[in-house]
């Protein structure tokens, strides 16, 4: 069905450091659209739709939208908000106050989830418009697609300072013994596993990885600590926030919950290496806590992956025009010995609320390091640099008009 009217891009979740190529992307393309009439932005997802705090992109000068592509953060504002049932009438009307045929979600697997409400929605009420999730996360685990755009700049950052800090580590002596990286990825570990990106020799960092998908043990971890101290003097380990044990608890989580129900992490597992290495051997050990620098790291972004990004966000509004709908757009790697990629899509229904973690084969035998079936998977996704235009020393990124002049009255209604 060929649909006439307005169009509406929001985004939700953790952002990335390339999450606004996808934005650009489908701005770019919804303007060039015969099908498509005004450019619409929610800000703050679907917490900032419901109380209608929405801009006219296409009011934003060229100069903002081609700046998207080298600007980090979530240039809409985001949030962590699940619908409540209470919440789909009040959304069906603002989609037909605004006359929106066309609705673009950009987020990871709970967005892909709100996109999939959204869709049947509209369809179980009789509403007229295409829903099209367009993907993004930093940790690698959304099903389907081959990887997901922000996650090749985040790998490329975390295999950065594990280059930079090794370095550290290794040529100051008796400064610490060991080096503990933690690293977001509550139940998957394809960002933890992309430090293995910076070692090129055998006595590089890093010597030791610990994932989600592999049942930590206190005692082995002892021993592959010390193990690896005696062999060189120094041990770096890098080790994902969402280490379990093997009841399936979390190694170190919050009390609190999301909204969506999920344990809040990232704020104790690198300490608690720490505490069980000091209180077992005498070795001098020092933590690294990257926290939101892993999702917004724009000057180590990835080419591959900011092109990506742009991609999705280009091809969704394609794909819509032409009639599709309840989708999400992905990206498939082709089978050619130099990297190639190009998009496709999948029912939202396949991907809402589900993980992809690593496949046991890019795991080694130990469960403390990834095999070269990873390095071959991940290597092509950090390849490249982003040139950022620098004002007084520091990068010279873009705001949204529309957002600087809703932001500071949004920001004072309740938290999302």
């Amino acid at each position: 069905m060929t649909l006439k009217g307005n169009c509406l891009i929001a985004q939700s979740g953790g952002p990335t450091a390339v999450i606004n190529n996808s934005i650009s992307g489908l701005i770019k393309e919804a303007m060039r659209s015969p099908q498509i009439n005004t450019v619409y932005g929610a800000l703050f997802g679907i917490k900032g739709l419901l109380q209608e705090q929405i801009i006219n992109l296409g009011n934003e000068s060229r100069h903002n939208i081609e700046g998207l592509r080298y600007t980090p953060g979530a240039a809409l504002g985001s949030c962590r908000y699940k619908i409540q049932d209470e919440d789909y009438e009040r959304l069906l009307a603002i989609f037909k106050k605004y006359d929106i045929r066309y609705f673009f979600y950009v987020g990871g697997n709970d967005s892909m989830d709100t996109a999939n409400k959204i869709s049947i929605l509209a369809q179980e009420n009789g509403y007229d418009m295409s829903v099209i999730g367009v993907p993004k996360t930093v940790d690698n685990d959304l099903p389907h697609t081959d990887h997901s755009p922000g996650y090749g700049s985040a790998a490329k950052y975390i295999a950065t300072v594990v280059k930079e800090t090794g370095l550290d580590l290794q040529n100051i002596l008796a400064s610490s013994d060991v080096a503990i990286l933690e690293v977001m990825g509550r139940n998957a570990g394809w960002l933890t596993a992309a430090a293995a990106l910076a070692k090129h020799h055998s006595d590089d960092a890093p010597h030791l990885i610990y994932l989600p998908e592999v049942a930590f043990e206190k005692e082995k971890f002892i021993e592959d600590v010390v193990k690896t101290h005696k062999k060189l003097g120094y041990c770096y380990v890098v080790a994902s926030e969402g280490l379990r044990v093997k009841d399936g608890s979390y190694l170190a989580a919050e009390k609190a919950t999301d909204a969506f129900g999920h344990a809040k992490l990232g704020n104790g597992l690198a300490a608690e290496l720490k505490n069980l290495i000091t209180s077992r051997v005498n070795l001098k050990v020092r933590c690294n806590v990257l926290g939101t620098s892993q999702r917004s790291a724009m000057h180590y972004a990835s080419r591959t992956d900011a092109s990506e990004a742009y991609l999705v966000g280009r091809d969704a509004v394609n794909l819509a025009v032409k009639g599709l709908s309840g989708i999400m757009i992905m990206l498939e790697r082709d089978d050619h010995p130099q990297y190639i990629s190009k998009t496709s899509f999948v029912d939202l229904s396949q991907v809402a609320n589900i993980e992809k973690t690593m496949p046991s084969n890019m795991i080694n035998e130990d469960g403390n390091y990834v095999t070269y079936d990873f390095i071959r998977y991940a290597q092509p996704l950090i390849e490249g640099e982003i040139s950022i235009p620098m004002e007084k020393g520091v990068p010279a990124y873009v705001k949204l008009d529309g957002y600087k002049k809703m932001h500071s009255l949004y920001r004072k209604s309740p938290a999302c």
